[in-house]
Parts: C-alpha cells; structure tokens; sequence
C-alpha cells in the first residue's frame, strides 16, 4: 500500500463528498439531546470525562460550533447538522503533528475505538505504520471480561467484543480495563493514546495520560475533555462511514507526519 497525499483543498472537497464532513448524517436533534445529556451527568454522552469547569448549555453549544462547525443557530432544532471539512483538517494537522513526534520518540503508543465498525481499520493502520517506524505499539494479553463480553485487540486496536460482535460504546471502562491490566503486570503506561469515544475521555481526563481522540458531532464529552486540555486535539468527523471512506484520511495523517515510507503491508 503506498498514500496518495491530498491537498488541503482537494481533502476537503473529499470530506465533503464522502459525509465524513459537511452534511453529515448525524440530525441535529441527536447533537442538542447530548448536549443537554452531558451536562445532566448522562454517562452514555460524559465518556469518562471530569468536568473542571463550569459548563452550561450556551457555552458547550458554543464550544460544538465553533471546534466542530454544527450549524450555529440555536433555534435550527430539526433536520441535519453539520461539520466543518477546514475545521476537521486543522485538527488533524494538530493530530498527525503529534503522531509524528511521538513515532520519532519511539513512544509506548495504545491504539482503541468505540467504533469498530467505522474506525478499527483507521487505528490498524496507523498501529502498522507506528510499529514499522519504530514506536512501540502496546498489547493486552488474552481478553478482559467487561459486561457480557470482553475486551479483546485485534490488529493492535483495543475493542469491545459482545455475543461474537464487535460492540460501539461509550463507556470509559474498557479503558480502565486495559490501563488496570498493564499496571498489574508491571508494565509502563502509554506516552499517547489514539483513541475515541469513552476510551479516550478515561485516558486523557482521569487517567491523565497524553491522548489524541475523533469526535462526531454528537459527542461534546470528547470536545469537552480537549477545550479543558485534557485531549490534545479531537478531530471532528462523522465516526461511523464506511471504513475506506477514511482512506484518503489516513494517507493525509500519514503523509503529513513524515511516514509514507512506512505505509506498505
């Protein structure tokens, strides 16, 4: 596999055209009932995220449209939402800058998703490029009970595994699982964790560690957590498209943090 990089221009006109950006699928009345779920306690819509600021509905409305690009007026109650293809592209800008640094550091890297479904195939990638440019890419051992099922990895990326499915959630436990496995074991905790959803919330905001993150419109925790600088930097994206959808996505990442090289199976 070799990238093909895109323009900054020319990714966006992509993101657009692929719904990971622009007129996302996600409605807006989704993105409104989690924002007021975050900020009742809603455990589905926190993802492990410690509140250390005051936060209201008008300011993390505010914070959604202005690091995501949700349409911007707050009587627009129905219909589809939005993100911003130039505001995703800064985040990943953000994102593969720090990717970069940490590969160059042959940093301990943990890779997890929420979303299997969409994600799994954006995080193996990376994992392989991460590995053959030296960095250490962190496994578990054996799979990690976690309600009803488990959490397992597959292709370096942890995941949540129910009924022989592969299972989207937002709880911060799996997390917490991993991070509990390693320190038990004697085993030093990731530099930086890649990750989403709850998953990342519990990394950056309790566990404390460096954590980069991708975020849907729907999801203000994980916007939350960076505006508080506990993630470095949420991409904002629609998170559940078809996975080679993300490809040109990825090669952006890639290209940009100095890895094509590395990019071959």
């Amino acid at each position: 596999m070799t990238t093909a990089y895109l323009s900054r221009e020319s990714l966006a006109r992509y993101l657009d055209r692929s719904r990971i950006t622009g007129a996302v699928a996600t409605p807006r009345e989704a993105n409104l009932r989690n924002i007021q779920g975050f900020l009742d306690g809603d455990q589905h819509q926190h993802m492990g995220v410690e509140q250390t600021r005051d936060w209201t509905y008008k300011s993390v409305f505010k914070l959604m449209r202005e690091r995501v690009g949700i349409n911007e007026d707050p009587k627009y109650t129905q219909g589809q939402d939005s993100i911003s293809a130039n505001l995703c592209i800064a985040a990943l800008d953000k994102y593969a800058d720090i990717f970069s640094e940490a590969i160059k550091g042959r940093n301990r890297l943990l890779f997890a998703t929420a979303h299997p479904a969409g994600l799994a195939p954006v995080y193996a990638r990376l994992a392989r490029v991460a590995r053959k440019s030296g960095a250490r890419v962190l496994r578990i051992d054996g799979a990690l009970p976690f309600e009803d099922g488990d959490v397992r990895q597959i292709e370096d990326v942890v995941m949540v595994e129910q009924y022989g499915g592969l299972r989207h959630t937002h709880s911060p436990e799996p997390m917490r699982l991993v991070l509990e496995q390693l320190a038990a074991e004697g085993r030093e905790q990731p530099d930086l964790v890649i990750s989403d959803h709850g998953m990342a919330g519990y990394a950056g905001s309790r566990a404390k560690l460096r954590t980069i993150a991708m975020g849907d419109c729907n999801d203000p925790g994980i916007f939350v957590a960076e505006a508080q600088g506990d993630v470095e930097v949420t991409v904002p994206l629609d998170d559940n498209v078809a996975p080679h959808l993300y490809n040109p996505l990825v090669d952006y990442i890639i290209s940009r943090a100095g890895l094509a090289g590395q990019d071959r199976r």
